[in-house]
């Protein structure tokens, strides 16, 4: 992995997204095999929000994963710190609010969301964990998060030709439907070099989420956390603060509290 690729500032990774938003979408699905929708499907449903609540989609980038709230009825904020991104979703769907924003210091009231969703872009933030803490302070008490991104697949040969195609077929496909293939050698590498499962899991728990669990999509190509933050005054928003300020709670400890639903 060409480690350099991946030491970008925040606004490098802003301008390379402003500069694939007009195809973003369809790449996608290209990409993907058509496997997004049905990804983001399992997002919506796992959110189980209703209309009347307010949510708030990070890293929406056009807006694509804001659109089924929106439809039935949902208050929906697609915040992303791509202006590229926005404008491009704000002119497909003028009734959703577009609002720019950084992912570690959102311009958001504390307790504002009924629930907080990110898909596919935690990986992409500066400093996840800081997105992980900043998005327990903007939802609610008792509310809840969900999070889909690309994770580490379960079987190993599975795992191989995953990587494979990850390293080598995605840059080639990119070339060929994208304005920016370097973008996605870009995503690619950022892909390989994410953590596993349980150590995001890991991560949301010393962020202060409790009843942390995932599920594994696609043989773990993907993984759905879900978490939710504690209903009371509790230790967890400072708790979870002073812990990523200190690096601790060790993965190990953590796992015994992560359930997984399913795979």
């Amino acid at each position: 992995m060409n480690r350099a690729s991946l030491d970008k500032r925040p606004d490098e990774v802003a301008t390379m997204f402003d500069d694939v938003a007009p195809k973003y979408d369809v790449v996608n699905d290209v990409l993907s095999m058509g496997q997004t929708r049905r990804w983001r499907r399992i997002v919506v449903e796992a959110m189980d929000v209703k209309a009347g609540q307010r949510v708030l989609d990070l890293a929406a980038g056009t807006g694509t994963s804001s659109e089924p709230y929106a439809d039935a009825g949902i208050d929906v904020v697609a915040c992303d710190f791509s202006l590229g991104m926005l404008k491009v979703g704000k002119r497909r769907r003028p009734d959703i609010d577009f609002i720019a924003g950084d992912a570690t210091r959102l311009p958001f009231a504390d307790n504002t969301f009924d629930a907080s969703t990110i898909s596919f872009g935690l990986r992409n933030v500066n400093e996840p964990k800081k997105a992980l803490a900043e998005m327990l302070r903007v939802t609610k008490p008792g509310g809840r998060l969900v999070i889909a991104e690309f994770s580490q697949p379960v079987v190993p040969l599975w795992r191989t030709m995953y990587t494979e195609y990850l390293m080598r077929a995605l840059p080639a496909i990119a070339v060929k439907v994208s304005s920016n293939p370097d973008a996605y050698v870009y995503l690619a590498e950022s892909i390989r070099a994410w953590p596993d499962q349980d150590h995001l899991a890991a991560w949301l728990q010393e962020a202060g989420w409790e009843s942390v669990s995932y599920r594994n999509l696609s043989g773990g190509i993907v993984a759905v956390h879900r978490a939710q933050k504690p209903a009371g005054p509790a230790e967890g928003p400072a708790a979870g603060a002073q812990a990523l300020a200190n690096h601790t709670g060790p993965v190990a400890k953590l796992r015994r509290n992560i359930t997984r639903p399913g795979r």
